[in-house]
């Protein structure tokens, strides 16, 4: 396993769901472009891992999730060089929108700006009662680098996502809830637990069958992509797998089907 600086990396071996924390509480857990490499490569990793077979991902302290990017850095960058770091965010937010794995989001505190982005990549969000939303870039003179633009109006519409990046307003988590940003708000000290339990959730079901969803579901936002052929494909693809036959064998049986991913 790699070493990280500004991340924490947990693998619970039973359950198999991976806790990664951005470790970088002083900063309010701010992305710097360190920051955002080892989330790239811890994301890699994750991936890559059979024994990796779900993502929650938080950030350190109860103040913030992750309260944006790092100013100071950005500010010293170039045009050129903030357009590489926009693209390169993309990058990296997007593996895990498109992971097999479900991925989600506990928001522990402020999700501002890059935060903000962060969490839309997410599958789910799972917002603590303290929880604040916002893409306040405008107020720098910027916009939103890493997704924010193209994911925000998916998750609340066109006209109340130009609204709050134009307004540069923040949003506390039952209005989050509301707008359907956050999936659950739950009392800051039962977060983890309730996130723990919705994967658990969701870990149940056939694992080949959960990234076959994600990827229709994603399908259908893609440009050029057909979401109802990509639908009918992954459909089809089900039914080659152990897991389909184990599935259907078990509700015939009335018992719990023993999914192994395959």
């Amino acid at each position: 396993m790699a070493s990280f600086d500004n991340l924490l990396y947990d693998l619970d071996a039973a359950t198999g769901v991976l806790t990664l924390t951005v470790n970088r509480p002083a900063k309010l857990n701010a992305l710097n472009a360190a920051t955002i490499a080892e989330l790239d490569a811890a994301g890699q990793e994750a991936l890559a891992d059979p024994a990796v077979r779900a993502i929650l991902l938080t950030g350190s302290g109860e103040k913030a999730f992750v309260a944006g990017a790092d100013i100071a850095e950005l500010a010293a960058l170039t045009p050129v060089q903030a357009a590489g770091a926009s693209a390169y965010g993309q990058r990296v937010f997007a593996q895990f929108e498109r992971s097999p794995k479900p991925v989600v989001a506990a928001v522990n505190g402020f999700a501002l700006g890059g935060g903000c982005e962060l969490a839309m990549a997410c599958h789910l969000r799972v917002a603590a009662d303290t929880a604040r939303f916002g893409l306040p870039e405008v107020s720098l003179g910027l916009l939103p680098g890493y997704g924010g633009t193209q994911r925000l109006p998916q998750l609340v519409g066109k006209a109340k996502a130009l609204e709050l990046m134009l307004t540069a307003d923040m949003i506390k988590a039952d209005e989050a809830l509301r707008l359907g940003l956050a999936n659950h708000v739950v009392p800051a000290a039962e977060l983890l637990d309730f996130c723990r339990q919705l994967l658990a959730k969701m870990l149940s079901k056939g694992p080949v069958a959960l990234g076959l969803v994600i990827g229709s579901v994603n399908a259908g936002y893609a440009p050029g992509q057909d979401g109802y052929a990509a639908e009918a494909e992954a459909f089809g693809h089900a039914f080659q797998t152990d897991d389909f036959k184990e599935g259907t064998q078990a509700f015939v049986a009335k018992r719990p089907p023993v999914f192994q991913g395959k």
